[in-house]
């Protein structure tokens, strides 16, 4: 004879014993290799909006000469809002400015930042993709001689943003099991 089990017997969600931290029932991703490597391409990609940051500020002389940098009072974004072409061009050209300078260099150092110290990774993957999202509709994909109408490095980047906020990829070679540790309200939620 079996036993059915009983509303005393079985353990609901709310009661069950909380995986030890550290754990593999604690992770996301239960594979360590893929851990590293979710926490790798999370380093790559903060590397991605960092650059930008010191490059456009000081001049480091890549894509940005020293007489451009923002320092030597140029605008980070009026270069690329003024060159760009097809049917958002006037939209974005217009909003070529200081306001702009600001809210495009705190958004991608913010970002960058995040991804860096694996912590905030929900935010900065909404932050860092409306970011990607509008340079992929200022570049306009659609004008014949792109390189690809449909899909191209900026919506890869938004793809990856959200995968590596989804799989808690800050808790690899970062501080985002701390973070959601402490009392910071929301950390372990919307902040994490």
């Amino acid at each position: 004879m079996t036993s059915v089990p009983t509303a005393a017997t079985t353990t609901s969600p709310s009661t069950a014993p909380s995986p030890a931290p550290g754990s593999a029932a604690d992770h996301v991703v239960t594979s360590a290799a893929a851990r590293r490597a979710l926490a790798t391409a999370r380093l790559l990609l903060a590397c991605v909006f960092l650059w930008p940051v010191a490059d456009k500020s000081l001049g480091l002389g890549y894509a940005t000469p020293p007489e451009a940098a923002w320092v030597a009072g140029a605008s980070p974004t009026a270069g690329f809002l003024g060159s760009l072409t097809g049917p958002p061009a006037g939209l974005f050209g217009a909003l070529a400015g200081p306001v702009v300078d600001w809210l495009f260099m705190l958004g991608m150092l913010g970002t960058g930042l995040a991804l860096l110290l694996g912590i905030g990774l929900r935010v900065a993957a909404v932050a860092g993709g409306l970011l990607m999202l509008s340079l992929w509709v200022a570049t306009w994909p659609f004008a014949p001689g792109s390189a690809n109408p449909v899909v191209d490095q900026h919506l890869v980047y938004v793809a990856v943003l959200a995968v590596l906020a989804l799989t808690r990829s800050g808790d690899t070679w970062g501080l985002g099991r701390a973070w959601a540790g402490s009392r910071v309200p929301g950390t372990s939620t919307v902040l994490r």
